[in-house]
């Protein structure tokens, strides 16, 4: 019973840290976002503002405005992906591999804290091998 109590403390007071990451990295990608629409230009405006310019290159013009889109979709995937490892800091499931339950290493998730695997179980998704958890 000790071990689950000690388990638990250091993961309430880990959390924090874990949460401030988060929220740096949500910032982060705001910004990038509203850097990406120029501002606070909505997606529409931004795209109208691309075509409307006068290019020379067509083909130079449509794939820079594939690429911003493209861009701005791995960025919002990215605030999703944020906000959901706030929700599981918040509900207490954070750290916590969805597919197993067991604990995901504390290294894992400062190098990526929106994980949602431990290592067995995301090589075994990638590869589309049975997790051995």
């Amino acid at each position: 019973m000790l071990h689950d109590t000690q388990e638990m403390t250091m993961t309430a007071s880990i959390s924090d840290t874990f949460k401030a990451q988060l929220e740096a990295q949500r910032a982060q990608a705001l910004a990038q976002l509203q850097a990406q629409r120029g501002g606070t230009l909505s997606r529409a405006e931004s795209a109208a503002d691309a075509l409307a310019q006068a290019s020379d290159d067509q083909a130079t013009a449509a794939t820079e405005r594939g690429l911003a889109f493209t861009l701005e979709e791995r960025e919002s995937a990215e605030l999703v992906a944020i906000d959901d490892a706030l929700r599981r800091i918040a509900d207490g499931s954070y750290g916590l591999c969805v597919s197993c339950g067991a604990s995901i290493p504390a290294a894992r998730l400062h190098a990526n804290p929106v994980a949602l695997r431990c290592v067995n179980c995301q090589d075994a998704l990638e590869h589309g091998t049975p997790s051995r958890a």
